[in-house]
């Protein structure tokens, strides 16, 4: 006998209702395959397995630093400091590396550095009690300061023996995949399992949602939030690593820039609520993937460059009105 209290989700649904779902729950990926389908348009060549691999090599740098905004975002916090300590772990990590002549102490310094430059951003915040947009508006003009002091403004180059060997963590391949496109899979696949399956990311949302209820069912919020700090700066750390190895000369003055403005339209995109409580790291990791696909469809379209920043800032503005229509209907 078959049992009668189990309800088809879909029967019973009006298209109507159907749609609201859709457009609710699946936005994310509704979105990035209407966009790919314009680019497509746009440009029939753009579906080559070329093309969007490159699409991947281009957003892998951005995209790693988006999954640790993600968890700052999640949990109703904010970031600016990505691009400057991006650029001080970068050109750091080249004096280091042509200091040891070691790719294994370079490769640990950006990843220690930037985990305890997370560190101090989360205990700033937890134990100073300083709102996250000062701490990290203050280490964003801070770490770019340092940068270009000990840089003089000039750039950071690699002029040691383990060129080759830097140069290949990022521009190399591993079964024809390039090295880049893994690590931004690989990375988004942690950070999903993180946050999904474990009780560590249980608790980011819960504190985004509503930190003193989660505080009264107790949860150690400063704990968590420094952890979140932690992750993000080794995320930073990571991608500081790539960026030296991918151009094995650092600028001081630029490199990094904007790299907070696309992080965390990438994550608007994505549909993390941009108050927290409510996010999924497929969707930051489709709006890493929708943004550089826009950035390259500006290009084929032969929009002036300049204009990228207003086009980012177009889509923040339409992703969070988007945000604000779902909670409120």
């Amino acid at each position: 006998m078959k049992p009668t209290n189990i309800r088809n989700p879909f029967k019973d649904r009006t298209p109507k209702e159907l749609w609201r779902n859709v457009t609710t729950n699946y936005s994310h990926w509704l979105s990035f395959v209407i966009l790919l389908v314009a680019a497509a348009i746009v440009n029939p060549a753009f579906l080559s397995w070329t093309n969007l691999t490159n699409q991947f090599v281009q957003g892998a740098i951005i995209g790693i630093c988006a999954m640790g905004m993600s968890l700052v975002i999640a949990s109703g916090m904010i970031d600016l400091s990505t691009g400057s300590v991006v650029a001080f772990l970068s050109g750091m990590g080249i004096v280091v590396l042509n200091k040891t002549q070691s790719l294994f102490v370079f490769i640990l310094f950006c990843l220690a550095a930037g985990a305890a430059i997370g560190m101090l951003n989360g205990l700033l915040i937890t134990k100073g009690r300083i709102a996250p947009f000062i701490v990290t508006l203050a280490a964003m003009s801070a770490w770019r300061s340092v940068i270009n002091q000990l840089g003089q403004g000039g750039p950071f180059t690699v002029n040691s023996a383990m060129y080759e060997s830097l140069r290949n963590i990022a521009s190399g391949k591993t079964l024809g995949l390039p090295n880049l496109m893994i690590f931004l899979i690989v990375i988004s696949i942690i950070t999903g399992v993180m946050m999904s399956k474990t009780k560590f990311g249980t608790y980011v949302y819960a504190i985004g949602s509503n930190q003193q209820a989660a505080r009264l069912t107790g949860i150690n919020v400063d704990r968590v939030k420094t952890m979140i700090f932690v992750y993000t700066g080794l995320m930073y750390g990571i991608a500081a690593l790539l960026l030296a190895s991918r151009l094995t000369s650092i600028q001081a003055a630029s490199a990094g820039n904007q790299y907070e403005m696309n992080a965390i339209a990438a994550v608007a995109i994505g549909g993390t609520r941009m108050e927290g409580g409510k996010g999924k790291i497929i969707g930051t990791f489709l709006g890493v993937l929708m943004l550089q696909i826009i950035n390259t469809v500006l290009i084929m379209a032969n929009v002036p460059p300049f204009l990228n920043g207003l086009v980012q800032g177009i889509i923040i503005i339409v992703a969070v009105l988007a945000q604000s229509h779902k909670k409120n209907r």
